[in-house]
């Protein structure tokens, strides 16, 4: 979801264009496993929510306390990187996301709630360290005017991991039916032991898998020879535009900046409250009256696609505006989430579903026209940007509140307004 930006600079082993493609082709399965992982939150909160009984605020603190990482560990992250390298810190975060999806084997275990929210803030601030290292090379191996469209593409491989998570997820985590509280109350003591090893199995496996996989990660970056990276501690007079010779003493005194800040804070809310919710809604009987598994496999095609429009937007941007596309992007987000507040059955289903494809080029493009023209403050502003991605943990937490006092349908107000402000920095906000 969303990686702190520094500005870098390359060494000489760079010059050939081959070095180039590995290179991105080497950090796109780190974009990947990362959107693999936050979409599994979407599988584990019906699930959890159905095993504690939960209500949805208490559900939310699911992605509170994942999204949270990123606003506690964003800045700590980025002096890490400095003073251990890139490489460094893509191994490090490889291994402490590691550590969090082993954690989910004595929560599940033991049965603790708390134990679960502990394992998804060690898991996030692996993934939220992973961002901030592997993100530079992203944004410099290539032309700087391209970087946007380039961004776009390795965002569209962090949606093809959060296409297939919710799909495998469904047919491992929720492939066992959870018991309702009075059906766990009339079960004798054999039974109960039975059917909490069940649970409990079904989220330990997955999450062991995915500590291998992570930990392998790590083994093969530092076998790997990639590309050495240095921050810039003066600027480069040739690549820095005028106005970043303005009296700007730092990048909260750019307006445009300041306004993206919100920008990304509203997107990663909003899209992450409708990933959130979508099992739980189209679960409701006005709506798809699917079951868990069945409403897992369909939250694919949400993610599906943001995938989808962000390789076509990688294509689609390089011809059109950036802000044109956001504005209209944006409006039709809303249009959508209106359409689910206000209908039921198959139109209020496919409207949600359809909603994944217009999130897709909003984090590149609000990412890039708020670090434009920032010049020497461009790494405070990317650092900034990269800590409103804590809108994640603040606004399914208030949808959750609405759905438990206004009904889950109504609650789906919190994304719309989300929607909205983003129409409008695509409109006037992005301006300098």
């Amino acid at each position: 979801m969303g990686p702190q930006q520094r500005s870098v600079e390359i060494s000489h082993n760079l010059a050939d264009k081959n070095s180039y493609i590995g290179s991105l082709t080497v950090l796109t399965s780190l974009f990947f496993i990362w959107g693999f992982i936050t979409a599994l939150n979407d599988i584990l909160i019906p699930h959890l929510k159905a095993v504690f009984t939960l209500n949805y605020t208490q559900a939310m603190l699911v992605q509170f306390c994942f999204f949270i990482a990123y606003f506690v560990f964003s800045v700590p992250s980025g002096y890490l990187v400095d003073k251990i390298d890139y490489k460094g810190g893509i191994i490090t975060g490889l291994l402490i996301a590691g550590l969090g999806c082993l954690l989910f084997y004595p929560a599940a275990g033991l049965h603790s709630y708390p134990l679960f929210l502990t394992a998804f803030f060690v898991l996030a601030a692996g993934i939220c360290l992973l961002q901030v290292a592997a993100n530079p090379y992203v944004t410099i191996l290539g032309a700087s005017d391209t970087a946007s469209s380039r961004l776009t593409m390795t965002q569209a491989f962090n949606s093809l991991g959060t296409t297939l998570a919710p799909y495998l997820g469904a047919l491992f985590i929720l492939s066992t039916a959870v018991k309702s509280a009075e059906e766990i109350q009339a079960l004798n003591v054999e039974q109960l032991n039975g059917y909490q090893t069940a649970q409990a199995l079904a989220v330990q496996m997955p999450y062991l898998m995915l500590a291998a996989t992570l930990c392998i990660l790590a083994v093969i970056f530092v076998i790997l020879k990639l590309p050495k990276v240095q921050a810039i501690t003066e600027p480069d007079i040739n690549s820095i535009n005028i106005e970043s010779f303005e009296s700007h003493e730092s990048a909260w005194s750019y307006r445009h900046l300041v306004l993206g800040a919100l920008g990304i804070f509203f997107y990663v809310g909003s899209e992450v409250s409708i990933g959130s919710f979508l099992i739980s809604f189209l679960g409701q009987p006005s709506i798809g009256n699917l079951t868990e598994q069945e409403a897992g496999q369909y939250v694919s095609l949400y993610w599906g696609g943001a995938m989808l429009g962000r390789f076509a937007g990688a294509l689609i941007m390089q011809k059109i505006k950036p802000q044109y596309a956001l504005l209209f992007n944006g409006l039709m987000a809303m249009t959508l989430v209106l359409t689910v507040i206000f209908s039921s059955g198959s139109l209020a289903m496919w409207a949600i579903l359809a909603i994944g494809l217009f999130n897709s080029i909003m984090f590149p493009t609000i990412f890039s026209l708020a670090l434009a023209s920032l010049g020497k403050h461009t790494g405070q502003g990317s650092g900034i940007l990269c800590a409103a991605i804590v809108g994640g943990a603040i606004l399914p937490v208030i949808q959750g509140v609405c759905a438990d006092s206004i009904g889950i349908q109504s609650a789906f107000f919190v994304p719309a307004l989300g929607y909205l402000y983003i129409s409008f920095y695509g409109w006037q906000g992005y301006k300098h």
